[in-house]
């Protein structure tokens, strides 16, 4: 396993991190039994972060997570997330902040949570307000660091004003490239520790999917995958990205890789990735993530790579995305600049 500085908190977090949304009950089918194993198996294998959040099937991923780690507990950087999934929508106020770590900490079966992250802005609740809760629980021994999920730049300074912004956790994926402008410098500027999640672009560069691919029940990618996904899942582009999943397939077997090997390996190669979370079913799953590392992406294959995204009109920058991105947060365009 491959190790780097979490940003200043002084943590080394491998660089393939165990994304925990699964567990929750909306990402496709999952056997308890096999995901506990799994977790049992990349600890062995020496991931040590795990992230999770309470809007995951509100304590559901949480609960089930203190059961795979059971004991190991105190081997791993247990990182978690707070602020959504209740009736009233978004809630990141003093009172919820005191709240929602008591539950977190309850489910996971743990005295301390080592990143505890807002999981969406609130834009409700002042961010002094926030930030200044999340310092209490630090100060009460609850959590050892902190930090923002999705949050635009102008929101992470503001943040950053009242309290030191340890972690950041944002998508990021060949298909999805805008926190390489908008976040990523800032983010090594200040020293801030970076997660990323959907790095296998939520399964579309794992390679199981083809055109005629249905989502059924509960999983979230059945409608298009929301505004936060750029609707990667939507019927309008789903076959496009097929095509373009199909051909980056090709250049990794010429490089004697597989598809999302070289995918996870494209996240990784950013300086400004601390871990590339990824989430797991199996024990071999688990192992095979491993092979995405320990080798290097040439720039011709990451030239050929983008001209594979250019050929299908996939945006490579968020310039053709951000208009869309900001009104669905609700904010108004011209105030991320």
């Amino acid at each position: 396993m491959e190790y780097r500085p979490f940003g200043q908190t002084g943590l080394e977090v491998s660089a393939i991190g165990f994304g925990c949304w699964e567990m929750g009950g909306t990402y496709g089918a999952i056997d308890e039994s096999d995901i506990i194993d799994a977790v049992n198996r990349g600890i062995d294998l020496g991931i040590n972060c795990f992230d999770t959040a309470q809007g995951y099937g509100m304590g559901t991923s949480e609960r089930l997570l203190a059961r795979a780690l059971g004991d190991r507990r105190k081997d791993v950087i247990l990182v978690t997330k707070f602020g959504i999934g209740y009736e009233h929508g978004r809630d990141s106020s003093k009172e919820m902040v005191q709240k929602a770590v008591e539950q977190s900490l309850e489910m996971l079966n743990t005295d301390y949570i080592d990143v505890y992250l807002v999981h969406w802005p609130d834009r409700d609740t002042p961010f002094e307000e926030t930030m200044g809760a999340l310092e209490e629980i630090v100060q009460a021994g609850k959590v050892r660091h902190v930090g923002l999920s999705n949050f635009t730049p102008d929101e992470i300074q503001q943040c950053m004003d009242a309290r030191r912004v340890d972690v950041l956790q944002y998508g990021y994926n060949m298909f999805d490239r805008r926190q390489g402008k908008w976040i990523f410098p800032y983010t090594r500027e200040q020293n801030i520790g970076m997660m990323i999640y959907g790095s296998l672009a939520y399964g579309l560069l794992a390679g199981a999917f083809n055109e005629d691919t249905v989502f059924e029940g509960r999983d979230w990618r059945k409608n298009g995958g929301g505004g936060f996904s750029l609707r990667l899942f939507a019927p309008e582009v789903f076959k496009r990205n097929i095509q373009a999943v199909n051909e980056i397939k090709e250049i990794a077997e010429g490089m004697g890789k597989k598809l999302p090997h070289l995918a996870l390996n494209w996240v990784l190669s950013n300086p400004a990735v601390s871990t590339a979370l990824v989430g797991a079913r199996t024990v071999a799953e688990v192992e095979d993530n491993m092979s995405a590392l320990g080798w290097t992406i040439e720039e011709d294959v990451k030239r050929a790579i983008d001209r594979v995204f250019a050929k299908y009109e996939i945006s490579l920058t968020p310039d053709k995305w951000v208009e869309n991105e900001k009104r669905w947060q609700g904010i108004d365009p011209t105030d991320w600049a």
